[in-house]
């Protein structure tokens, strides 16, 4: 399958910085994600956005990115995309050194993102050199489209979400969660398109500093047509 591009996202290689995560920044990246940060958690400004958990009954995975965040020391300023729109977001983003999108359902995030204006708002923070951390679906927005979140494990596509070009930060698919129970169902998805796919597990993530783009985090770096040498 085509992937369709329907806003293109071109950034500087030079300034771009991307900590495209599974799941949260768990102690097995920590030390890259700091270094990629540069100084103290503690003289950051952090804007987490949660609202790709709203479809979600249980939270538990927001509250967890939260209280890690805290432990790393980072004071969290909280922006729901459902209450802004991309001249407030542009005017929060300036004052950000980091922008942290929690996971959930990746066709709800990508869809709420595109009509409170966040994905040009985003665009324009990192093209200043803010850091762009994303957990799953808050990961899967910034490749270059959703189609994964068809795979396993599966997202319902509640908002009826045709087009699945995503915001095209990176030059690749994330298919976050990956474990050996279902290794061969995203092999077999995988196999079926044609751009680069990067099966993370929990404890791996995509660390982007510049024109450098790579794999961190233990256990075997997974990627499926594999054109960008990773």
């Amino acid at each position: 399958m085509e992937y369709m591009v329907r806003r293109c996202c071109v950034i500087k290689r030079q300034i771009m910085k991307l900590f495209l995560t599974s799941a949260e920044i768990v102690p097995e990246i920590t030390g890259e994600f700091l270094e990629l940060l540069g100084k103290e958690p503690k003289n950051c400004r952090l804007v987490f956005v949660p609202t790709a958990a709203d479809p979600e009954a249980d939270k538990w995975f927001v509250k967890k990115d939260k209280e890690r965040l805290v432990e790393i020391g980072f004071v969290i300023y909280e922006v729901d995309l459902k209450d802004q729109n991309k001249n407030s977001l542009v005017k929060i983003f300036k004052t950000a050194d980091v922008v942290f999108v929690a996971g959930g359902n990746t066709f709800y995030l990508l869809d709420l993102a595109r009509k409170s204006g966040f994905d040009v708002a985003v665009k324009e923070f990192v093209e200043r050199g803010g850091i762009y951390v994303g957990s799953s679906a808050g990961s899967m927005i910034a490749g270059l489209n959703i189609e994964a979140a068809h795979w396993e494990p599966p997202d319902t596509n509640t908002v009826g979400l045709k087009d699945l070009t995503a915001m095209g930060f990176v030059p690749l698919a994330i298919a976050p969660h990956y474990n050996n129970k279902i290794a061969l169902a995203i092999k077999n998805a995988a196999m079926e398109v044609k751009y680069p796919v990067v099966a993370l597990t929990d404890a791996q993530a995509v660390m982007v500093d510049g024109d450098k783009i790579k794999i961190i985090g233990l256990g075997e770096k997974i990627v499926f047509n594999n054109s960008i040498g990773l």
